[in-house]
């Protein structure tokens, strides 16, 4: 599929330059440009650098340029492959990433924000495609309540705040986990979390012998781990087929929390889970008490955001990017550079 006429087209180069605004100047809206590089999804496994008409701000809106922009190994994943389940403002092409950080450039209510280094979580500002969830791009328009300030030593690292307040989300209605099921980045933010809050290191499954290291907890393929005492499993695989094994291993009266994202529909044996009488909990996505709660761990010192971002790449390579941080094992997190106009993969 084309991208529609209202978009500039594909670059084949660097990101362009959109015309700066001064932050003394914050009225100065109409020498701003309403145009943004962005990452587009066409269709199935199409990733492209396109230039798109943004949508004008409202009086509540700010406009951020984009710095850094992580790639999500899990919805971003589905949404590429053409393997997300139907879901509410999807549709090609479309503008992926809810993990950007930038600087905002433009503020009406909100002048207090302009200048300020942000977490950005999603976007839907283009006039010539779908924002699901729309933050990978150079220049965004974006509700200011949405937003996060962040002050951090290493800023590119603040595009983790998605992952942690998603697992902060999962720990804050349970217990904590004993065993998580997965030692992605998902799962390594949550077994960072869980001691960060004061809970004992929880074991960890993993079946890629590359991901096995760890910093202050165990993981373990799940054949060498014989315990069936495990009150809290957390699974964040996201493989379907995964919770049979999570009952075998689970004391009677333990709890199953799937807070990874499933493409297909999760099913169990049910007589195991009937003798194990096992409780099962969802959940979803992360709300602006668990971005706080996180912002503050970080803060504090409490939560470390460090080595977990693995891969860099500029903008200009974003199609090469998608394709290693989904295919690449070695890839725990990508992350698009925008501030670099050319460079080497």
């Amino acid at each position: 599929m084309e991208v529609p006429s209202a978009a500039h087209g594909v670059i084949d180069g660097a990101p362009s330059s959109a015309s700066p605004l001064s932050c003394a100047d914050p009225g100065a809206l109409d020498h701003l440009a309403l145009e943004t590089d962005a990452v587009v999804f066409e269709g199935r496994r199409t990733a492209s650098l396109c230039r798109l008409d943004l949508k004008p701000p409202d009086s509540s809106d700010v406009i951020v340029d984009i710095e850094w922009s992580g790639v999500s190994a899990g919805t971003e994943r589905l949404l590429w492959s053409g393997e997300m389940p139907p879901f509410p403002g999807m549709g090609y092409p479309l503008v992926p990433g809810y993990e950007s950080v930038g600087k905002v450039v433009w503020a009406d209510e909100r002048q207090e924000l302009l200048g300020k280094r942000v977490f950005v979580p999603g976007a839907s500002c283009y006039e010539a495609a779908h924002g699901l969830f729309g933050a990978s791009a150079s220049r965004i328009v974006a509700d200011a309540a949405r937003l996060c300030v962040v002050d951090f030593e290493q800023p590119e690292t603040a595009i983790l705040l998605a992952l942690a307040a998603t697992a902060h989300h999962a720990v804050a209605d349970g217990a904590p986990p004993d065993l998580i099921v997965g030692h992605g980045i998902l799962g390594r933010l949550l077994a960072r979390l869980t001691m960060a809050l004061g809970a004992p290191a929880p074991n960890v499954w993993e079946i890629d012998p590359e991901r096995a290291d760890a910093d202050g907890y165990a993981v373990m393929a799940p054949e060498c781990d014989g315990r069936t005492d495990y009150r809290a499993i957390y699974d964040v695989s996201g493989d379907v087929g995964v919770i049979d094994d999570l009952v075998a291993a689970m004391a009677p009266g333990g709890e199953i929390t799937l807070a990874g994202f499933y493409a297909e529909r999760p099913s169990f044996s049910f007589p195991q889970a009937f003798m194990k009488e096992m409780r099962m909990r969802v959940a979803a996505e992360w709300k602006r008490a668990d971005m706080d709660a996180v912002v503050a761990l970080v803060a504090s010192g409490a939560l470390s955001l460090d080595g977990l971002i693995t891969h860099t790449r500029p903008a200009s390579h974003a199609g090469d990017a998608y394709a290693t941080a989904f295919e690449d094992a070695s890839c725990l997190k990508m992350v698009l550079d925008w501030r670099r106009p050319h460079g080497s993969v």
